[in-house]
């Protein structure tokens, strides 16, 4: 009896050879893969430039009733009622002037979602890129 004691005593010390032994493969395996792997290469600014302000967005209001109101924030005032057509023409011409135009949508708080993601689905059929949601903090 006092002989299993002392086995089972022995046998709570934790054999670490094998961890080491795992260790020491992944060390290895590390090794030889490092110099494969090409990180890849970042393009920072260059000091000097100057960076362009950013541009105002063109803001597409949905109202209540349906109706479309186009506002361009660059110029302040700046607001037409039109039709789905008309809008997607004014935008896509104002993304050919500038290409980093970006467009906001704006919805009544009435208005049903369906018809602010059927505006949205109009757009991105023309290829209107940088389409984006208006929300107000609360």
């Amino acid at each position: 009896m006092i002989n299993r004691r002392a086995k089972r005593r022995l046998m709570n010390e934790i054999n670490v050879v094998p961890y080491i032994d795992v260790m020491l493969v992944l060390l290895v395996i590390f090794m030889i893969t490092a110099p494969l792997i090409h990180p890849g290469q970042i393009e920072l600014p260059q000091i000097g430039k100057s960076s362009t302000a950013p541009v105002e967005p063109l803001e597409v209001i949905i109202a209540a009733d349906g109706g479309l109101t186009l506002r361009d924030r660059s110029k302040a005032g700046s607001e037409q009622k039109m039709s789905r057509s008309e809008l997607v023409k004014a935008i896509k011409n104002k993304q050919m002037q500038n290409t980093e135009q970006p467009v906001v949508i704006a919805a009544d708080k009435n208005v049903r979602y369906e018809e602010v993601i059927n505006i949205m689905d109009i757009l991105q059929q023309e290829q209107v890129s940088k389409v984006g949601l208006l929300t107000k903090p609360r």
